[in-house]
């Protein structure tokens, strides 16, 4: 199979720039072309949640490669245009600009869109968190407030709460669920997580849907719940989740699923792939299809794409994982984390914070978290790994979004 004259990656996030990256270290030398939609160049998002909205980073310290590494990828980086349009017989992208780009193959990597509450646009001093501009947007008004809700209390939301309460405000986290993360790690360990955010004076008014947005003269001036009660807030964010960015693929005929939805290659169509939070590929080892949101599936995806569209024929198989950071304690999940798992501690001792978690489901390891163990969860991960290696882990492992 001969390597594609033109590759075009639409995305120039940290998916889009690893898929770059890993074609040229893989000896690719045709022509690269990176579409993204914003301005700057590529960057990190899990700082924006955490050094980026404290202030204890500079913007620019978020950039993913200096302009000196970006210039010797040799690629044409395209920046401020979006996709709106994709041709999969021609293999040509159509851009905001009326640009139509083509290419031999292309990798869609567009992320995700924050999810939003209704009215949402016409009040300010409502947030979402997404980009670098989000990020700074929210820092220049959390800078010149004192209450701020957070209305969601996944991943995010509890980081933004803790965040904010390091600044000095008062925060109200609030959400369906009935403790931070409850969904990411199961009742035993977001239990601690409630307790660690009370601790540090965040107050939670979970286990209650929201309904809107209360304002005053085109400001928000309170989170509105279920129960009628009224959240005051100077500031809310609205961390409720993101949708795949596939707006613009709509006529593509390709199949959208709660993403692009791919083989086990990563392939959506002839000469189409795609990676990172936007595609939903099947993964062999746990036998369905499997969307991931998280940092580390960018890095290990786009290497794995780049090898397909240069000939390599391997399916990608990793072992799920994320982290967070929330005040001083430091959480690692590799695998998957079914609800109604079984959980026990490993190592280490929950009351000192300092522990490892087993998750099994129908006697099969899934996942193992850490709390302030990095170095003892991953050796743990082995368990994960081997448990997929069985037939029984078809079965055990829980649907992941």
């Amino acid at each position: 199979m001969a390597a594609p004259a033109r590759v075009l990656v639409v995305g120039a996030s940290a998916s889009g720039l690893s898929t770059a990256e890993a074609l040229r270290r893989k000896g690719y030398a045709g022509e690269i072309t990176v579409l993204g939609d914003e301005l700057h160049a590529p960057y990190d998002r899990p700082p924006l949640s955490k050094q980026v909205l404290s202030g204890v980073w500079e913007p620019t310290r978020a950039a993913l490669r200096t302009q000196e590494v970006l210039s010797e990828l040799d690629a044409e980086l395209v920046l401020g245009d979006s996709a709106i349009a994709l041709d999969p017989a021609t293999r040509t992208v159509r851009a905001t600009s009326g640009r139509d780009l083509t290419a031999d193959a292309i990798v869609i990597a567009t992320g995700m869109r924050a999810r939003t509450l209704p009215g949402q646009q016409s009040l300010t001093g409502v947030h979402v968190l997404r980009t670098l501009d989000d990020a700074l947007a929210l820092r220049q008004d959390l800078l010149a407030c004192s209450r701020l809700v957070v209305v969601g209390e996944g991943v995010l939301g509890a980081e933004i709460a803790a965040t904010a309460r390091t600044l000095g405000l008062d925060v109200t986290m609030t959400g369906p669920q009935s403790a931070p993360m409850a969904l990411q790690v199961g009742p035993l360990v977001s239990g601690l997580l409630a307790q660690l955010h009370t601790e540090h004076g965040v107050r939670l008014r979970l286990g209650v849907g929201v309904t809107g947005l209360v304002g005053e003269d085109g400001r928000v001036t309170g989170v509105r719940l279920d129960t009628g009660e009224v959240l005051p807030a100077d500031v809310a964010v609205v961390a409720i989740g993101a949708s795949p960015a596939t707006q613009w693929l709509v006529s593509s005929g390709l199949r959208l699923d709660n993403g692009v939805v791919c083989d086990s290659r990563c392939r959506a169509a002839d000469g189409i792939y795609a990676v990172g939070d936007v595609a939903r590929w099947h993964h062999e080892r746990l036998g369905r299809l499997i969307r991931l949101e998280n940092r580390t599936n960018v890095t290990e995806q786009a290497s794995a794409v780049a090898g397909v569209i240069l000939g390599e024929d391997h399916p990608y198989v990793p072992v799920p994982y994320f982290w967070t950071d929330q005040f001083d304690a430091k959480l690692q999940v590799h695998g998957t984390l079914p609800v109604g798992a079984d959980v026990d501690i490993v190592e280490g001792d929950m009351s000192v914070r300092r522990f490892v978690a087993r998750y099994r489901s129908d006697g099969v390891v899934t996942g193992v978290l850490g709390w302030n163990m990095p170095k003892q969860a991953r050796l743990h991960r082995q368990q994960v790994v081997d448990a997929l290696d069985t037939p029984d882990a078809l079965h055990a492992t829980a649907p992941t979004p």
